[in-house]
């Protein structure tokens, strides 16, 4: 310090040499920063796209529009609907005018389009197909209830004062694998797991945990650990407090990028189901491990799921009780390893997130059954139109073959009154299913108004997706 002060002395008198002194030290109280920085990783990166989650959301945008409809046939007398009256309720969830019909008519293994036999105007029902679909869901909810008993009561666990908002809880309730009146079936069911109460400040209703169990503080990263370390073997540091790292193809991984991810993955932290309100977070270092905090706390939030993914904008409904960062978009790309956020679906207004270390080719390595059920509707959507009309000429060979086997039986000189019978219950038989079944129109058929009243119809999944692209990074 004496040699720069009395060289800064000398060469005081010279503009030149001063303005040359004064960058020179510039550069020299700015290199530290710069080696700092070139061996942490980068706060701002560019999205690299993985083509097999992106395919994965663009089955689930058509997925998520055709559970919207379904939906609303359910909530009809009889499961039907008029194709006029379906063209108007459709249109609060974005269709416009004729839109719906030519919709429905692109799926024809989920929904029917068939004309009354009394009205004689064409009408919109579920497929027998999609009805089983939706039975077999229904089925793997109610048998993995326990589980979503379990998944709720460590979501609460992972808030700072283990309560969070109902409406928050209702919104996700299809990505935790909740019933639609969980607040019934589970929160008022199991009265010593959970409390529901209204906050007197904000007048909104509340889920507490009772009590936090202390056998379910294990989070999944730490089993996850765990086996790894006992299969692969490896240094105990260096798997302590790692998570599973899977760039996208096409990821640049430079040198120095490599040795910051390495020590970030050494790097330890409080785990999310810990209490750090006794803790000072002012330091630098602990700022460094509340932020490794917070993509735990995401990874097991994610691991909650059924599906392994959720929207960021839900996400951040749980921001101010999990201390998750503010943009968390920004720091979700931090950790292209470890999450992936896509863009597909709902005309980019809403982003998924995934946690790359649970798919492998764009589907789940460990399936569950309400994941399978689910996978059963994107088989129904992607399934060709020509197959149904190939289905329909089988039914229709069937019945012919059943009514050639009849005359055969009356020509050989079969009992003549047990045939008549026969005859009689099968036209019978099939009266009923012209009656239930009657004409499947082609896809050219879709353009018969009639004037009918309008009803109201709620779908929560209009406002939930509503509410979620009102919530900011």
């Amino acid at each position: 310090m004496h040699i720069f002060h009395s060289i800064s002395t000398k060469l005081s008198h010279s503009k030149s040499t001063f303005k040359s002194l004064t960058l020179f030290a510039s550069l020299f109280l700015q290199s530290p920063k710069q080696f700092s920085q070139s061996t942490s990783i980068p706060k701002k990166q560019q999205r690299i796209r993985d083509h097999g989650f992106d395919d994965y959301m663009e089955v689930e945008k058509k997925n998520s529009k055709v559970i919207k409809f379904q939906d609303l046939l359910l909530t009809q007398p009889n499961s039907m609907i008029a194709i006029s009256r379906l063209d108007m309720l459709a249109r609060r969830f974005g269709f416009k005018q004729y839109e719906a019909g030519k919709f429905i008519l692109k799926f024809p293994h989920v929904f029917e389009v068939f004309e009354h036999p009394v009205q004689r105007i064409l009408y919109c029902r579920l497929t027998r197909k999609s009805l089983l679909q939706i039975e077999q869901e229904k089925q793997a909810l109610l048998a993995q209830l326990p589980l979503a008993v379990t998944r709720l009561r460590k979501l609460l666990m992972l808030s700072n004062t283990g309560r969070l908002r109902l409406e928050h809880v209702r919104i996700a309730r299809r990505e935790f694998g909740l019933p639609d009146d969980f607040e019934y079936s589970v929160v008022l069911k199991y009265p010593d797991y959970f409390r529901l109460f209204d906050a007197k400040e904000t007048r909104n209703k509340y889920i507490e945990a009772v009590e936090r169990d202390p056998g379910l503080t294990v989070c999944a990263v730490e089993s996850v650990r765990e086996r790894e370390y006992r299969e692969k073997g490896g240094e105990e540091e260096n798997v302590r407090f790692s998570f599973r790292v899977n760039f996208p193809p096409g990821f640049r991984i430079g040198k120095y990028y490599k040795i910051a991810v390495w020590k970030w993955q050494r790097l330890p932290y409080w785990l999310p189901y810990e209490d750090v309100s006794g803790y000072d977070l002012r330091s630098l270092e602990a700022q460094k491990r509340m932020e490794k905090r917070a993509v735990a706390t995401i990874h097991e939030l994610l691991s909650l799921t059924v599906e392994k993914k959720i929207t960021l904008e839900r996400i951040a409904h749980f921001r101010l009780a999990m201390d998750l960062p503010k943009k968390l978009k920004d720091f979700l790309l931090q950790h292209q390893g470890i999450f992936y956020i896509s863009t597909r679906g709902n005309h980019g207004k809403l982003h998924t997130v995934f946690l790359r270390e649970a798919y492998k080719k764009g589907e789940l390595i460990v399936p569950n059954d309400l994941y399978l059920a689910r996978r059963k509707l994107a088989e129904l959507v992607l399934m060709s139109p020509r197959k149904a009309i190939v289905d329909r000429r089988l039914v229709n060979y069937r019945k012919q073959d059943d009514n050639d086997e009849i005359a055969d039986h009356v020509e050989n000189g079969g009992d003549h009154s047990n045939t008549q019978e026969t005859v009689r219950q099968d036209s019978e038989e099939e009266s009923m299913d012209s009656d239930e079944d009657c004409n499947i129109y082609s896809y050219d058929d879709c353009s018969i108004n009639s004037g009918y009243a309008h009803k109201e119809v709620n779908n929560d999944d209009v406002t939930d997706d509503a509410e979620d692209t009102r919530v900011t990074e």
